[in-house]
Formats: structure tokens, sequence, C-alpha cells
């Protein structure tokens, strides 16, 4: 028997709303999209068949990438339905999670909240998709504000893995769990953090798109240099290992001696190793030859563990024609 999967109402039809609208699609789920601004039947009109159009293009195009039947598409696409703002409270009524993805500006985000806690059933989850408000400065805008977290979603959302749910202080915990388990049934990669500026993801990416951008203005190397560095080098390692895990893989103390050198040749205390890179260090916890860092290796097959790293190493090469050729 066919469990019954939650109906989705995203308020806000912009880019994420629809990439969002064509991940829950494509994962079985009937998806209202709300349009958040007012306007006239004509405007609202075409701006349906403009949704419409860009969906139908997407599900072709994910066809073509064989993740779809061709004969598929229009089945998927009918589970997309795109509502006018004063037609909101029936399909809001009826969503057990409710996203708010309309653009970063307080007063906006208010009147939306404002919409959705009018109509939305109590046992609704809610959440934001934003990317830089976070939710203890948003709670207090939603009804029942135990049923709110943030959830952000990276673009293009109907192809990108991760999300990042961050609760704030008034989530009620199972919420977070319910709404992490609908993530991972339909193959995304959900992670929690703290309510905290930039998260995760848009807190690492800032400093290393910065980076990148001062090795270009500095003139170390060219912009064509640093992509290729980035694809074959920095993003061909981070693809196999997570941060902390390369840490730990190299030796924490390599990195605090290599941060130590970069931070004294700039003047720059940007390169500076944090407190928890020394304190694992002095503690004897630098990584894989410890059998602990910031992951613990103790119970590890640890020569099982590099082979399968090295493994899906071996395979990236694959993936990017890049295996070196035999002499």
């Amino acid at each position: 028997m066919t469990p019954t999967r939650e109906r989705i109402a995203l308020v806000g039809a912009g880019r994420m709303g629809r990439g969002m609208a064509i991940a829950f699609a494509y994962g079985g789920h009937k998806v209202t999209l709300i349009d958040a601004k007012i306007r006239k039947s004509g405007a609202f009109t075409d701006l349906k068949t403009q949704i419409q159009d860009e969906l139908q293009a997407t599900f072709t195009m994910l066809a073509g990438f064989a993740m779809l039947d061709p004969d598929e598409v229009d089945s998927v696409l009918a589970r997309v339905s795109v509502a006018p703002l004063d037609k909101a409270a029936e399909p809001l009524a009826r969503a057990d999670v409710i996203f708010e993805g309309v653009p970063e500006v307080i007063d906006i985000k208010r009147s939306a909240f404002a919409l959705i806690s009018a109509h939305a059933r109590d046992d609704a989850i809610v959440a934001s998709t934003t990317s830089t408000i976070l939710a203890d400065e948003l709670q207090g805008f939603v009804g029942h504000p135990a049923r709110f977290l943030n959830a952000h979603w990276l673009n293009p959302a109907f192809l990108m893995p991760l999300v990042e749910l961050s609760p704030g202080k008034q989530t009620d915990p199972a919420v977070t769990t319910r709404l992490k388990s609908l993530l991972e049934r339909m193959g995304k990669v959900p992670v929690v953090c703290a309510a905290s500026p930039g998260y995760i993801v848009p807190r690492i990416q800032a400093l290393a798109m910065n980076e990148a951008a001062r090795i270009v203005e500095e003139g170390v190397a060219s912009a064509e240099d640093v992509d290729k560095a980035t694809k074959y080098g920095f993003g061909f390692r981070f693809a196999v290992l997570g941060l902390p895990e390369f840490i730990d893989w190299g030796g924490g103390d390599i990195l605090f001696h290599a941060s130590q050198y970069l931070s004294q040749a700039t003047g720059q205390d940007r390169y500076k190793a944090p407190q928890i890179i020394r304190d694992n260090m002095l503690a004897g916890r630098n990584g894989l030859r410890d059998g602990q860092g910031f992951l613990d290796y103790s119970k590890l097959d640890i020569p099982a563990y590099q082979r399968d790293r090295l493994g899906a190493f071996v395979a990236m090469l694959r993936h990017l024609d890049k295996v070196p050729p035999k002499g």
C-alpha cells in the first residue's frame, strides 16, 4: 500500500518556490505554489502560464537526463497547482507543510506569515527558506511558533541534495525531526544547525568565494586557473571528504602549522587557526593517526576506510574523465 504523502504549500512563486515545487512534485507530493503578490486577474493568468511552461520545460529536461520517463512528464506536472493570493486560504488549510519563500524583507515576511497563520492548521509545519534572517527573529510572526523553523534550500532546489534546517529557540524538536524525515524520504540530505548567521554552507562559501576573488585581484593567478584549481583540487577533495573529516585525514596539527605560516606571511588574522584546532592538537586528537579528531575513529577499520575513500576519489576521476593515462 502506497503511504499518503504530505501536501505541500509554497508561499512565493519565485525561483526558489518553483524549484521546490519541482522537487516535491518529483517526489510524489501534491504542491500548491501560491503567488504572494496582489495582481490583476490577467497578470496572474500570464504568470501561471509562465510558471507551468517553465515547470514543463524542467521536467522535460529531467526526462532528457533519464530522471523521468518522457511519458511521466505530464503526470508529474499535474501534481503542481498555482494559486493567486486571494485564493490562498484553501491550499494553506489543506497543507501539512508550508514553506515561505518571499523576498528577504522583514515586512514582506511578516505579511506572509500573517497569511499563513490565519489559515494553516495548528499541526502544520511552517518553515522559511530564508538564507539571511534567523529563525529566532521570524518565529514571533508565526501563530504557534513551536511548529516553525528555517529550511534553507540551495539552488537549484530540485537538484541540490542539501537542505539546512535551523530551528529557533521555541521550535519543538519533534517538528525538526518530522521535516528532516520528510526531506530524507525525498532523497534530500538535511542537516541541522543552530540559528547562527550564514548557517553552514553560506558561511563557508562566503569565505572561499571572497578568497578566490582576492587571489585574482592580487594577481596571484588568473580567474581561469582559480576555477581549475577549485574544480580539480578543492572541489574534488570535498566531494568525497567533508571539511572536518579532511582535517582529520591530514592531521589537525598540520592545519595548525600551515595556518600559523599563512597568518605570519600575509599579516592577515583571517588565516589563524581557531582555538578548537589548538585544543585538539594539545590533547593529542589530531585525527586518523590518533584515532580521534573532530570525528571518532577508535572503532573504525582505518585501512578499510582509507581504501573506501580513495576508491571514491578514483570514481570522481572517472566521472571527470581525468584518470591519468597509463605509460
